[in-house]
């Protein structure tokens, strides 16, 4: 299957940080269940995924993820709303537990993924617990692109969500001590047709700006 490039550009010209969400409009079962796909298939350093995607469907819980939003009206106006939650560690279970996902998937011994889990070992034992979790939340950032990226090619729109209470977050989704705090949240439906900044052009500094291609 190949997208022709047209129609990328097309998708991602389309895409923008939605303002203002439709909230009459819901995403069908199949466009859903693609983008959970999405964001479980996104790549992650050494394929650890530390991460976990908490969507929220109580929409009393919204409205209190909207007080901790600085009341954005995304958080309860967009038909599905996720908070994407890091590992606040990275330990030698979770490294095992990953070691064994692959060797059943790959239908290897775990014992043949030793070198690997060396890799792992080695990388991960190098970071103090800051670093991992710093580590770990820029994994999600990897996540979030994908996302909306996805959404995009199929004509949903997003919009993520930095501007939030990530301590309220936490405590409102019960996070405390899951092993996994917020790091960042997306909206996922359809824009309004009064939402001005869907028409704005967009603004982007010039290929030659932001690309240098080394060794001309």
């Amino acid at each position: 299957m190949k997208m022709q490039p047209a129609d990328l550009r097309s998708a991602l010209y389309y895409r923008y940080a939605t303002k203002k969400f439709d909230s009459a409009r819901k995403l069908d079962a199949e466009t859903w269940e693609a983008l959970l796909d999405a964001l479980v298939l996104a790549p992650s350093s050494f394929g650890l995924q530390p991460w976990r995607f908490v969507v929220v469907e109580d929409a009393a819980t919204r409205d209190r993820l909207r007080e901790a939003s600085w009341n954005q009206p995304q958080v309860t106006d967009a038909d599905r709303f996720i908070v994407i939650t890091a590992r606040t560690d990275m330990t030698e279970g979770d490294v095992d537990a990953w070691m064994e996902c692959m060797a059943e998937s790959q239908g290897k011994a775990p014992a043949d993924l030793a070198p690997y889990r060396g890799m792992i070992d080695g990388f991960v034992g190098a970071l103090d617990e800051r670093a991992k979790r710093d580590w770990n939340i820029r994994q999600c950032y990897i996540a979030l692109g994908q996302l909306m990226t996805s959404a995009a090619v199929m004509g949903v729109d997003t919009c993520p969500l930095e501007g939030i209470d990530k301590a309220a977050y936490d405590t409102i989704l019960g996070l405390g001590y899951s092993g996994y705090a917020t790091a960042v949240a997306c909206a996922v439906g359809y824009r309004s047709g009064e939402d001005k900044y869907a028409s704005a052009p967009k603004a982007r500094f010039s290929r030659d700006h932001v690309v240098r291609i080394h060794g001309i």
